[in-house]
């Protein structure tokens, strides 16, 4: 019987289906536990199936590589999907417009800042250079983000964690920190968590509103163009 299992297994990893099965299972599955426990700022549905995913991969004995192959598929939405946030940003141009300068000031340094502070207490903690380079872009969206990491010898998987790492706990801080600050303004918080938590940031900014999430989309996206110079030609200079 264990047998049998094995085999039909092995001859389903050989397709993409298992793969693209168990991530749309466990984020459906993670979507309604998410809207079950009240939608907490600190628990994300994208978290609750990571959470599932790796327990089902740990538990059946999938090796994450065979996973990670039949689930490139699904990778390839990750583009478009970026893509497409481009319609918000166009809904609310007028708005954007206002506030040119002022974002334009402050993306350089909060983009900087977000690699910097990562990638230096890794480093003071003794953290090789391959781990150096997996979390330097860990705020910049996944599509992006998979190319920097790449092109600086990073590892992906390590990559992808602390994207989701960083995701939940900029949606948790912002959160707590813009009601302790009395911040209400739809077009900071949502600027504030494109800028830090990428695609999970931006999820939950449209939860505020449809200018929350345009200006999500807006620091998501030029966080990433920002770190996709930068990140390069600061590791040739410090020589990594």
């Amino acid at each position: 019987m264990n047998e049998g299992l094995a085999g039909l297994q092995s001859v389903l990893l050989e397709t993409p289906m298992l793969a693209i099965f168990l991530t749309l299972a466990a984020y459906l599955t993670g979507a309604r536990l998410f809207l079950r426990l009240g939608k907490p700022s600190w628990c994300p549905a994208v978290l609750i199936a990571a959470m599932l995913l790796a327990a089902t991969l740990a538990l059946t004995g999938i090796d994450y590589d065979d996973y990670r192959a039949g689930a490139g598929w699904l990778m390839l939405l990750l583009g478009p999907a970026t893509v497409a946030l481009a319609v918000p940003l166009y809904q609310q141009l007028p708005r954007i417009r206002e506030l040119w300068l002022p974002v334009l000031c402050t993306l350089p340094p909060a983009a900087m800042l977000a690699a910097l502070y990562s990638v230096g207490l890794a480093w003071l903690l003794g953290a090789t250079p391959e781990v150096l380079a997996s979390l330097a872009p860990k705020s910049v969206t996944a599509p992006i983000a998979m190319g920097i990491t790449e092109q600086l010898g990073g590892v992906i998987p390590l990559m992808m964690g602390g994207l989701l790492i960083t995701g939940v706990m900029a949606t948790a801080f912002v959160g707590l920190l813009s009601r302790w600050l009395g911040i209400r303004d739809e077009r900071v918080l949502g600027f504030v968590l494109g800028v830090n938590g990428h695609v999970i940031g931006t999820v939950r900014a449209f939860e505020y509103g449809t200018t929350a999430g345009a200006f999500a989309s807006l620091g998501m996206s030029l966080t990433g163009i920002f770190s996709a110079l930068f990140l390069p030609l600061a590791w040739r200079l410090v020589g990594l």
